[in-house]
């Protein structure tokens, strides 16, 4: 196991070549720090076999990009803090079924539903859209004497995690957002995850975030945060992005607004914090 006192993009390639690493897990930020190097055709990580991606949604153009660099099998999956922290990821290996945009099938010994979201109990279909649930020996028992706050989430053994999701027809998950995430444009719900999949897929576009901001006509709308690749800035504008959206997605679901940024705030794991866009904006 080769284990770096913090990530840095350079000193990651390095040790993948140096050391022939088989096997990577990270956030998307990694990833994108890695397809965006400029030194990354320098370097030779075709040693790696199977990189796990969690802590966020990656994005489809994002993996696609890094299968291409490194041939290796990079696959999502997804967890949080009170199941231990992992209960789905897309198989890895011979004749697996990986799925772009899905968080794959529960671990072993876990189950997973989609419940309504406006009754908890009621356990969903094939390809509805609810909040995910998941039973397991990993769940916590509780949060440490907050007992109101674990009724909110704990329902007979099921965690509700607060994320929106789906499940096809073959068992895999799909993860829609996060609930308190959902931008309300004009009685629309948007879901900033499938803007910011359509944004990664513009050739300028190192990464994305989005967020609902008030307006006064439609209650919300979408505005975008976008870190430009190196060779786009100064280059695309904002009204080149929000073309470029409303040919792929319902004009509603389109950026009305683009800001240009350096940077994206994010947690120590690399996870996009929306809640700091959301403040800053406010």
């Amino acid at each position: 196991m080769v284990i770096l006192p913090r990530f840095d993009v350079e000193h990651v390639m390095k040790a993948i070549q140096g050391e022939k690493v088989t096997s990577f897990c990270g956030v998307p930020t990694m990833y994108i720090a890695v397809i965006n190097h400029p030194k990354v055709s320098q370097f030779n990580l075709r040693s790696v076999r199977s990189c796990i991606s969690g802590g966020a949604a990656l994005p489809v153009a994002v993996r696609k990009r890094f299968i291409e660099l490194t041939g290796s099998a990079l696959v999502e999956g997804y967890g949080l803090t009170e199941a231990s922290p992992v209960t789905h990821v897309n198989p890895i290996g011979v004749g697996a079924v990986v799925k772009d945009g899905s968080i794959g099938i529960p671990v072993q010994s876990t189950d997973s539903a989609i419940v309504a979201m406006d009754d908890r109990s009621r356990f969903l279909g094939v390809e509805e859209v609810g909040e995910l649930a998941v039973k397991g020996p990993q769940v916590m028992l509780g949060y440490w004497k907050r007992d109101d706050e674990t009724r909110l989430v704990l329902k007979d053994g099921w965690l509700l995690t607060g994320d929106i999701a789906r499940m096809d027809e073959q068992g895999y998950f799909f993860i829609v957002d996060r609930k308190k995430d959902m931008i309300d444009v004009g009685g629309f719900k948007v879901w900033p995850r499938e803007v910011e999949e359509v944004l990664f897929a513009h050739p300028a576009v190192m990464e994305a975030a989005v967020i609902g901001i008030p307006d006064d006509y439609r209650g919300e709308a979408v505005k975008a945060f976008i870190v430009l690749k190196p060779d786009g800035k100064g280059k695309v504008t904002d009204k080149e992005i929000i073309a470029f959206c409303r040919e792929r997605i319902a004009n509603f679901k389109a950026p009305r607004s683009v800001e240009f940024v350096e940077s994206l705030p994010k947690t120590l794991v690399g996870k996009v914090v929306r809640r700091k866009l959301r403040e800053a904006e406010a």
